[in-house]
Order: C-alpha cells, then structure tokens, then sequence
C-alpha cells in the first residue's frame, strides 16, 4: 500500500503588501530557477536513460509498504531441476489390511514370485508405516517442485490397495524418471536403530535385468544417505549396513523391475521407542523429506 505523503496546494495565509526588497527579489529569483531548471535538464540527459533529473522533491516516488508477508518472502529453491522427472514411491497403502486377498497375490520379480504388497509395519503405539510414507511423499513433492522438477507418485492415497512391487517399478520406466524413490520405514526390534538406504543388485534374470541401473542407482544411493543424515542428524542403522547406512539386495521386485535409477530408504525404525519419536514427530518428518530432496537434486545436478 503506497505510503500518503504531504498534502500540497492548501490555502496558503494572506501576504504582507511587498516592500522594494521583495519586489527585486521577486525578479531575480525567478530567473534563477529557470537556471536551476535547465541544468538539472541537462544533468539529468546525461544519466544514461535519457530521462531527465526531477526538478522538485515532489517527482521523486513517496515511500510505500510492502504487503508482502513472511511466508511470501520464504524462498522456495532454485529451479535447478527444470525438466528432470522424479518419482516417488510411499511404500504400502494404508487399506491394505482390507484387502488380504489382493495383496497376497503373486507377482514376478524376476528372480521368483512374491506377493503383491503387504500392510507394512507400525510403532507399538499404532502410528502405521504407510501414514508416515505418504506423510513424507507429500512433503518431498514439494520441496521437489520448488526446485523446478516433475514429480509423480505411484499412489496418493487414492486406491483401495497396492499397488503391486510390478507396477511400483513399470510406473517409474513409463513416467522415464531420471530418478525414483521408495520411502519406508523398518520394522526391527527394539534397539535397532538409524536409517538405511537400499541398492539394487546385479540381476539378469526372468523379466529383470539391472545391469544398467547398479552404478547410478548407487550413486544415488550414497548421496541421499550422505543428505539425510546431515538434514535429520540420525547416525545409519546399527543393524544393517555396517555402519555405511547402504544395503545391497536383490530379492526386491520394485528394484529388479526397475530400468531408471532408483533406491529404496529406511528412515528409522517403528519399532523402537526413540526412532518412533522422530517419526511420528512431523518437524522430524520435514527433515527427512529435505534430506531425500537434497540426495536427489546432488544426483540430479552431477
């Protein structure tokens, strides 16, 4: 909203009859300003714009207030991955549990058949892994778009179960995803604690082949554990990885089928009392997200 200056033009008080002084004066100041106003003309021709210097402090633009709040002000990152697709994939459904025969299904894997989906896992006070993995999606979508990039799910709450590991994978190879990610949460026991990410394993078997997808999918790997440890300041899994918050497997339809880059990433562990925390905690949440985004875009950026 512009800020109201002085008003100009009021009535001004009747004036003193001029003596001989202010007659003189009156014939000299005038042809001062005409002066005055020429060379402020010709300075102002030499700014460079061709516009001249204001005569009076009146031209010059009165102040205003800015409108703009602090949530307006929040950058909302570079877009640095303009034209660069991600998918996300939030692991397990929320009604799977309603669908027992569905998700039970086998599927191809490549190596063997496994079942469509399962319920997935929960914190002992019922805080389920599929809430957490949507929560999360939600928030990295959008870190991700504001970094310019396409971002799909393979579901948004919106399908009574699944969908298969199969179609997890052919969701990413349609969409061409430079890059794809599984969230989750694990499901060990009490004291097993830390995040850990997922690789794909050299497989050429049946329907899969990852030659291709190893060493990106790797790098990948790496940087989002580097990124989510430094975002959420957990430490890897003490139970997997040995130290390296990295797990090499093969017998994970949703990474075998895959032809795009892709990993999978525990964040913590439901099961334990103080992982459970950070995960129902939705600034913890947040964290997560970041570091995931941050993992992806080092990739993406390389």
């Amino acid at each position: 909203m512009s800020y109201a200056g002085p008003e100009f033009g009021s009535p001004q008080p009747r004036r003193p009859r001029r003596g001989p002084l202010a007659v003189a004066l009156a014939v000299l100041v005038p042809g001062a300003l005409i002066g005055w106003l020429v060379y402020g003309g010709v300075s102002g021709a030499a700014d460079g714009n061709g516009t001249a210097a204001a005569a009076s402090p009146r031209a010059s633009a009165p102040p205003t207030v800015s409108s703009t709040t602090a949530e307006d002000k929040k950058p909302l990152g570079s877009p640095s991955l303009r034209g660069k697709v991600v998918v996300i994939d939030p692991g397990h459904n929320l009604t799977n549990f309603r669908h027992t025969a569905e998700i039970n299904r086998k599927v191809d894997i490549g190596t063997n058949r496994k079942e469509c989906d399962t319920t997935g896992t929960s914190t002992n006070s019922g805080y389920a892994e599929a809430k957490f993995t949507l929560d999360v999606a939600h928030r990295l979508r959008t870190l991700l778009e504001r970094r310019g990039a396409t971002v799909k799910l393979t579901q948004d709450g919106d399908r009574p179960y699944g969908p298969c590991v199969d179609e997890r994978a052919r969701i990413g190879n349609l969409a061409k995803a430079d890059a794809v990610v599984s969230i989750h949460a694990d499901g060990a026991g009490a004291g097993q604690r830390g995040y850990h990410v997922i690789l794909p394993g050299r497989v050429h078997q049946g329907i899969a082949d990852t030659r291709r997808i190893v060493t990106p999918s790797a790098r990948l790997g790496k940087l989002i554990a580097t990124d989510f440890g430094h975002a959420t300041r957990t430490r890897p899994s003490n139970y997997i990885g040995h130290g390296t918050g990295l797990d090499t497997r093969t017998d994970l339809g949703g990474l075998n089928l895959s032809k795009v880059p892709k990993v999978f990433i525990e964040c913590a562990n439901m099961r334990d009392s103080k992982d459970a925390a950070l995960l129902t905690s939705a600034a913890w949440r947040q964290k997560a997200a970041q570091g995931i985004s941050d993992g992806i875009a080092d990739f993406l950026q390389r």
